[in-house]
């Protein structure tokens, strides 16, 4: 009977994979190719995807910061961006872009789209996912680009590197720093929490989650478990068959999310994504988000919370900390070199 069970249970998840592949191939009518620059990628290139709306503060920065890690091309999905920022990415040599006006949170918030494109365009290659508030961050970044990281994660017999998503603030409330487009975010958004968190693991997609941060602390602590998940696999070497399930929170198979942690009781390098979203436009951005309704499951839940942050709250406590850069996150245990040294 418990093979059975397990035999059941492995048959659902096949067909959950299954089913978000088909939601892909379905959903690829939605977008419309802009700039299609992928004749350019060599062998070897790390490719970073993203989808995004009204970014254009933020762009320059993200654009820099990922081709100084050694990005080799760049796709973008645009959803109806109206701030300048499509036109930015179009004038770039080393970026393609798809544009898209349909619904974001109908599209399993962006990630029919993604998957699309990773089925298109990333098969047996290194591929990197994430946000345009996201910045990825790994012991050595700034010497060890890469492909020499995805080297060495190839000659280990690594699939993937997980990461921490890491809540950057500013101390006073929030909309009152200035910021400029080009400038590094982490000078406004100079705090963090390093506590405050708990970890689990989900025995169902074999993934550990952790939730915690800021957020949680201020707006949701009556309510943890509606704190958000801060784990991800961002870093994948993809497969068209590989799907990911919520997010970059976790993928399918679920053997990928054991990839990214050692139960034996050793380490695996990780790195840490740099979390942006509370720069000065975030009072305006969740006002407008708030009439949207294209963010989380149950948009209704989570109206007090935007609502908070049009009213730029003050994230910072006692017990925040100055972010320093990687070697200070090593130290605090947020992120491991593992093997990389």
């Amino acid at each position: 009977m418990k093979r059975l069970g397990a035999l059941r249970e492995a048959w659902r998840w096949r067909r959950k994979r299954q089913n978000r592949l088909l939601r892909a191939l379905w959903k690829r009518r939605e977008l419309r190719c802009l700039a299609d620059r992928t004749g350019a990628i060599r062998h070897g290139d790390v490719l970073l995807f993203c989808c995004l709306r009204n970014e254009a503060l933020r762009l320059p920065h993200f654009l820099a910061h990922y081709r100084a890690l050694g990005v080799g091309h760049f796709l973008f999905v645009d959803n109806d961006s109206d701030d300048g920022g499509r036109a930015m990415l179009l004038d770039q040599p080393d970026v393609s872009v798809w544009h898209t006006g349909a619904s974001y949170r109908a599209a399993r918030f962006g990630m029919d789209w993604l998957q699309w494109l990773l089925i298109r365009h990333g098969h047996g290659r290194w591929c990197l996912t994430v946000d345009a508030d996201e910045l990825l961050i790994y012991p050595h970044h700034e010497t060890r680009p890469l492909p020499a990281l995805t080297d060495w994660l190839d000659g280990h017999g690594e699939v993937a590197l997980g990461a921490l998503m890491l809540e950057l603030y500013p101390k006073g409330p929030l909309g009152a720093a200035p910021y400029r487009a080009g400038k590094d975010p982490t000078e406004v958004l100079a705090w963090f929490d390093r506590a405050n968190y708990t970890i689990t693991r989900k025995a169902d997609i074999d993934a550990l989650w952790i939730q915690g941060g800021p957020r949680s602390r201020v707006f949701l602590s009556e309510q943890p478990r509606r704190g958000p998940t801060l784990t991800k696999v961002p870093l994948v070497r993809w497969n068209r068959r590989h799907v990911y399930l919520n997010s970059t929170h976790s993928l399918l198979p679920r053997a990928m999310n054991r990839a990214i942690f050692d139960d034996a009781g050793g380490e695996k390098p990780s790195g840490v994504l740099l979390h942006t979203k509370f720069l000065p436009q975030i009072v305006e951005k969740s006002a407008e988000e708030r009439q949207r309704r294209q963010h989380f499951g149950d948009p209704l839940v989570y109206d007090p919370y935007h609502e908070a942050l049009t009213q730029a709250p003050d994230l910072w406590c006692a017990a925040s900390t100055p972010y320093r850069g990687w070697q200070q996150l090593e130290g605090e245990g947020i992120m491991s070199r593992g093997g990389w040294a």
